[in-house]
């Protein structure tokens, strides 16, 4: 019986060393393809809202979205509608009481610099926009500088108030930097500051454009203003994309 054993044992020997032979790949496959998702996204606003319940004299709402393109590229827009009143004081007396109402829409684009890990869609952005505002000025009250009382220089009451300043528009670049993190399933928090550049602003010559609805306050001598955004949006999903291997190989 041993006699048999060991002929039979002689004879696997080949098999055995052949498949000894062979390099025993113990590296991990991964199987699963993870496809990023691509799609709409839409949102508000939040600040401006709260805002608008907050100040009395003030009223806003700013729709924002964006459409991703590649993995990192998304084109973006904003647009909205402001009205604010305020007024300006010196010493006690006023200088002028205005409001301001108007629609303006920005559109451009945001490059996503974060590397989400597995499953993840966050994103820290930069990106640009053009932007565009229509909008008028109402004058309510508003006092002159006399100088021609020698004596006694002082500002006046202005002869016409409740004046109407109509047709007005700007137009600017913005730097926009920001970042969008993803709360629930879909949802996500946004935020944005962001830096604009002056192009065009047409004004009356008897009253300037002290205040641009989206651009925010414009200083004397200067064409630059600052704006922030603070949002919430939904994103809606339309297709998915397989990430390339390079891509998978770098998380």
């Amino acid at each position: 019986m041993s006699k048999y054993i060991i002929s039979i044992c002689i004879a696997l020997l080949p098999i055995v060393a052949q498949a000894q032979s062979k390099p025993i790949d113990l590296s991990q496959k991964d199987t699963v393809t993870y496809k990023d998702p691509y799609g709409l996204r839409v949102g508000a606003d939040i600040s401006k809202l709260i805002l608008s319940f907050a100040d009395e004299d003030y009223t806003g709402l700013e729709l924002v979205g964006d459409y991703r393109l590649t993995r990192k590229l998304y084109l973006a827009a904003e647009i909205g509608n402001e009205t604010k009143r305020q007024d300006e004081s010196l010493n006690n007396t006023l200088l002028y009481d205005y409001e301001t109402s108007g629609s303006y829409i920005k559109a451009g684009v945001d490059i996503n610099t974060y590397t989400n890990w597995y499953g993840m869609n966050n994103a820290i952005t930069i990106g640009g926009r053009y932007a565009i505002a229509s909008f008028n000025h109402t004058l309510y009250d508003y006092s002159l500088y006399e100088t021609n009382q020698f004596f006694n220089p002082e500002f006046l009451p202005g002869e016409d108030p409740n004046r109407e300043f109509s047709g007005l528009s700007a137009s600017w670049l913005e730097f926009v930097i920001g970042a969008k993190v993803e709360l629930f399933a879909n949802i996500f928090v946004g935020m944005s500051a962001r830096l604009g550049f002056l192009i065009t602003n047409s004004e009356d010559e008897q009253f300037p454009n002290l205040w641009i609805p989206g651009f925010n306050k414009v200083t004397d001598g200067s064409n630059f203003g600052v704006n922030y955004n603070y949002s919430i949006s939904y994103f809606i999903p339309l297709y998915k994309k397989a990430k390339k291997n390079k891509e998978k190989n770098s998380q």
